[in-house]
């Protein structure tokens, strides 16, 4: 039986529902290919906040009151920072920053990211592979009236404040997949790729934009299935919302719907947008409607098997 997963994920609600797929699979029967166009170097540091989310939660360290970085953190090394007069526009946690730290210097003494992640996410005792969308840099730029913004830069700095006129990846077209990744999408035992719930548009696009990654997708014969990441016709963290609007599209499943056009087969919704589904259906499109957010480890166990099912994956 066909059964390993392939999962795409960005950060906080991808990284939620990574941990429940990682809850109910073995590590043999999950691939985690996470976006890398967030990454950036800050302070002479190599930051991945994506892997970084991913990594965190399967590792139970994420902090789920703030939703980003480890929980029970201190900020030391920042208030030092600051009274140095450094930029400080970007908080960085004690914790952390260790894990920042480990992976700047041996990224530097010659390990691929993949390695590096491969070392960090095991020394947390994570069985299950994380893996970075590509071993060459991808970075996600926003346009706005000044120009093009990297994410970090729009994202944190400018607090998503500038109207976005378009988004793009700057070195995505001549990046290949990690190894992993290409590795994954070959596999003869294949059963399913599901996109966790996060940003189409900064998460998503960056992994389908690297080499010829899309066109394996839409090669492929497996059924893929992506949870919205709307509820209540909104967006519960981060920009989508915003994003929408000032690209000219409703803020909606439909719009997510027509974001993933053909490579889409199974659209899960969250129960308050339970009105969306006839329209979805009547597109051609499968539809699960059920609760989408993921509050508790129970919350993200039930959900990763919603998908599943709807990948016509059995859990056990």
């Amino acid at each position: 039986m066909k059964k390993h997963i392939l999962a795409l994920s960005g950060g906080v609600g991808g990284a939620k529902l990574a941990a429940g797929l990682a809850s109910v699979l073995a590590p043999e029967d999950l691939t985690l290919v996470v976006n890398t166009g967030d990454d950036f170097e800050h302070l002479g540091l190599t930051i991945c906040p994506d892997i970084d989310s991913v990594t965190y939660a399967l590792a139970g360290l994420n902090d789920t009151e703030r939703g980003w970085g480890v929980k029970d953190e201190t900020w030391q090394a920042m208030a030092m920072l600051r009274a140095l007069g450094e930029a400080d526009w970007f908080n960085l946690g004690d914790r952390d920053m260790g894990m920042h730290i480990a992976r700047s210097w041996r990224l530097r003494g010659g390990d691929t990211l993949s390695a590096v992640t491969a070392r960090l996410t095991r020394e947390l005792g994570i069985a299950h592979a994380i893996v970075p969308m590509s071993e060459a840099p991808v970075r996600t730029q926003v346009g706005t009236a000044e120009g093009w913004l990297d994410f970090q830069r729009y994202f944190v700095a400018e607090q998503c404040r500038p109207v976005a006129t378009g988004v793009r990846f700057e070195g995505a077209a001549s990046a290949a997949p990690s190894p992993a990744f290409a590795a994954a999408l070959e596999r003869d035992d294949l059963g399913a790729i599901i996109v966790c719930p996060s940003n189409p548009y900064l998460s998503v696009d960056p992994i389908l934009a690297v080499g010829d990654v899309r066109e394996a997708l839409e090669r492929r014969k497996v059924s893929l299935v992506a949870v919205s990441p709307l509820v209540g016709g909104a967006s519960l963290k981060g920009p989508l919302g915003k994003l929408l609007g000032e690209l000219g599209k409703p803020v909606s499943n439909a719009s997510i719907a027509d974001h993933y056009g053909d490579l889409l087969d199974h659209l899960v919704i969250d129960e308050a947008d339970a009105g969306d589904a006839g329209d979805l259906r009547a597109r051609g499109l499968s539809v699960t409607v059920c609760p989408t957010v993921m509050w508790h480890a129970d919350d993200r166990e039930r959900l990763a098997r919603v998908a599943l099912i709807a990948a016509g994956i059995e859990t056990g």
